[in-house]
């Protein structure tokens, strides 16, 4: 089969497909460039070969959208191994993305059928179970992110968690470059900053959590979880895109009897979905984390210093932007109705700060966990008067007072507001 006999525009994809929205940008001929999408990555190659047996045509992928250079094809369910993500990523995101007649592709989007989300448990707490667990149930959660991120040892460490859930923060959580170092091993700081957690819960009489990183290699990476959850420990936090699809499937399977919350962390996310042009979106990552089973998962804030501009990071967390499939107003990617599947809770951090919490209210709305590390931690008083500071800020976001006139009222978040205003 040729190229082109992969494109067949007039095709209505079937109940069981799986559905790709591609940016392509070719060398030359955009037919010519989505027919060698389709093809390498179903049954075709660069050439016609003598050892095609009848019948195999009916696994073709087909496009059957061009608009622009974005493409739509749809793949027949039986080309995939339906519970095996890495298979599956290996067809639809694999040798096409090196091919020499293509300047540029994007998997900007995958629609995954019932059949195929059958296979998969999904989210173990979601939303409302983090919530249940908290005892938070009408705002956004306030975390924070123990800084700086390298360096202290696993007392210091506690004690800035501590001071961070004396002011007000119902989570505090390891970065993503913290695992077992020798200024700070993983077991000592687990034990001590959970020791913080249960001092932090009698002071203030509020349920508080402590998300260690036990990002390693695979069978470390569940020895860390066990260690956890005989510590007492509720949740455990993993890099999702250095750890790989192999490692998240082992943790979630894993999970059904660790029964952690699992908190994902994209850090390194930008490799694949910075450039708009080639990689993949960060939708397609939160749609594969939602169906593993990850209960929460960073998606950008729209403001603060990470890049991502505000169309996609709403996108995951409303699914509003352009390059959605099948179009649903109410839907969201994290928390829409999907089969069996539990929501996900949608988690902003990167340089936010107590002056953002009506922003982010606002434009992604209340069930959302916002993670502050500079933004409390520099709080010229500290970081317990930072935490302070960002519950004040919620306090009235929630109650419809803007920040001005509870800072009145409220020295922490009056100071924050000062020093923040100053330093952005």
């Amino acid at each position: 089969m040729k190229y082109l006999d992969f494109i067949d525009l007039k095709y209505k994809p079937a109940k069981t497909d799986i559905i790709c929205e591609f940016f392509i940008e070719p060398q030359g001929s955009i037919r010519e460039a989505a027919g060698a999408v389709a093809s390498e990555s179903s049954i075709g190659t660069w050439t016609e070969v003598t050892t095609m047996q009848p019948g195999i045509e009916k696994l073709a992928a087909k496009v059957f959208s061009i608009n622009g250079n974005i493409v739509k094809i749809a793949y027949p369910y039986d080309l995939f191994e339906p519970d095996n993500i890495p298979q599956i990523l290996s067809s639809i995101a694999g040798n096409i993305f090196g091919m020499k007649n293509i300047k540029n592709l994007r998997l900007e989007d995958i629609h995954f059928p019932e059949k195929l989300i059958k296979h998969f448990s999904g989210p173990l707490y979601g939303v409302e179970g983090i919530r249940k667990m908290l005892h938070v149930h009408s705002r956004p959660l306030v975390g924070t992110i123990v800084k700086p991120k390298l360096g202290l040892d696993a007392k210091q460490h506690a004690e800035v968690a501590f001071q961070a859930w004396l002011g007000g923060c119902d989570i505090v959580k390891d970065d993503e470059n913290l695992s077992d170092q020798k200024f700070n091993h993983f077991q000592e700081r687990v034990l001590a900053t959970l020791r913080a957690r249960d001092l932090a819960e009698k002071v203030t009489g509020e349920r508080k959590i402590y998300m260690p990183n036990v990002t390693a290699e695979t069978r470390e990476m569940v020895k860390r979880v066990g260690f956890v959850k005989k510590s007492g420990g509720e949740y455990v936090m993993i890099d999702i895109i250095s750890s790989g699809w192999s490692a998240l499937q082992t943790l979630a399977d894993y999970n059904k009897i660790s029964r952690r919350v699992l908190h994902a962390h994209r850090a390194g996310h930008g490799m694949l979905t910075r450039n708009k042009k080639h990689g993949m979106s960060m939708l397609v990552i939160a749609k594969l984390c939602r169906l593993i089973g990850l209960d929460q998962l960073h998606i950008g804030t729209a403001i603060g210093k990470m890049e991502g501009p505000s169309r996609d990071v709403l996108a995951i967390d409303q699914e509003i932007e352009k390059m959605c499939i099948y179009k649903n107003p109410a839907s969201h990617v994290l928390e829409q109705k999907w089969f069996h599947l539990k929501p996900m809770f949608a988690v902003c951090s990167g340089g936010l700060h107590p002056g953002h919490v009506p922003f982010l209210i606002k434009h992604l709305g209340k069930n959302i966990i916002m993670q502050f590390g500079g933004g409390i931690h520099g709080h010229p008083k500290g970081t317990a008067e930072g935490a302070r500071a960002v519950r004040q800020a919620v306090d009235a976001t929630m109650r419809g007072i803007s920040l001005e006139e509870y800072a009145k009222k409220n020295s922490e978040l009056r100071e924050a507001l000062d020093f923040f205003e100053k330093v952005k």
